[in-house]
């Protein structure tokens, strides 16, 4: 069984971002990056698949320039077998990415390949799915967890009020979201046999982007809270306010 993980590096979802003087990019100074954490746990799960059934390889794959050999080693030190960077400028077209991912991986061999549900910057939910259909392969969207079978994978999706099974069949493209199991660490044998298992470079094949930002602006400023007053005899004041000023009731 060959499982492929397609991962995405962005900004650590804990730095503080900042607007460059363009106005249309972020500020990269000082900006900690790291593995989507979506994608993490599609590396998780590639590399519980792989124990389950006692043999198999976990391949990374992703589209960025040198940068991105950071995430990419630390998904072997995770665990993986190898990874592929395919460097390029990845923009905020998800089809010009899926277009770029299809190319190098149509004519695969894996079994299942992975992707985070959504990257944690511009949170688009595309790129997978468009994936799939480039590649005509069958896709499911949202899969916390999923075993395999023979030629069949059965994948769990949380939804509202319990879990929908479905089942697949392989080759298949799978979106993966957080579920029962953590990512786990990079021991120090992880993190020392990283150093050695092959990373490739290649130029990606290009695809022009059509979207274009136009501009990016900080998140408004959220009024300072009042207080009306305490107990019961706030309540009339309280309710005045939620018509005329708010206009909620």
């Amino acid at each position: 069984m060959r499982t492929i993980v397609c991962l995405k590096r962005v900004p650590d979802t804990e730095t503080r971002i900042r607007i460059d003087a363009s106005g249309v990019r972020i500020d990269t100074a000082g900006v900690k990056y790291v593995i989507s954490p979506y994608d993490e746990y599609a590396i998780e799960l590639a590399l519980r698949a792989k124990e389950g059934v006692g043999k198999g390889e976990v391949d990374l794959v992703t589209f960025g320039d040198a940068s991105a050999q950071e995430a990419l080693r630390k998904g072997l030190a995770m665990g993986a077998d190898s990874a592929l960077l395919l460097t390029g400028e990845p923009d905020m077209d998800g089809l010009a990415t899926a277009k770029t991912l299809a190319a190098e991986l149509k004519g695969s061999d894996a079994t299942v390949i992975l992707f985070g549900v959504r990257a944690a910057d511009d949170d688009q939910q595309q790129v997978g799915p468009m994936f799939a259909t480039l590649t005509d392969r069958a896709c499911v969207t949202g899969v916390s967890t999923f075993t395999i079978e023979d030629n069949t994978a059965t994948c769990h999706r949380e939804v509202e009020g319990g879990t929908e099974v479905v089942e697949v069949g392989l080759p298949a493209v799978l979106t993966i979201t957080k579920g029962p199991h953590e990512p786990r660490l990079a021991s120090l044998k992880g993190i020392m046999a990283a150093k050695k298992k092959p990373l490739v470079e290649k130029p990606a094949q290009a695809h022009p982007s059509r979207v274009r930002v136009l501009a990016l602006r900080e998140p408004a400023i959220r009024p300072a809270g009042r207080i009306v007053g305490q107990g019961p005899d706030a309540v009339p004041e309280l309710v005045r306010l939620l018509r005329e000023e708010a206009k909620v009731i």
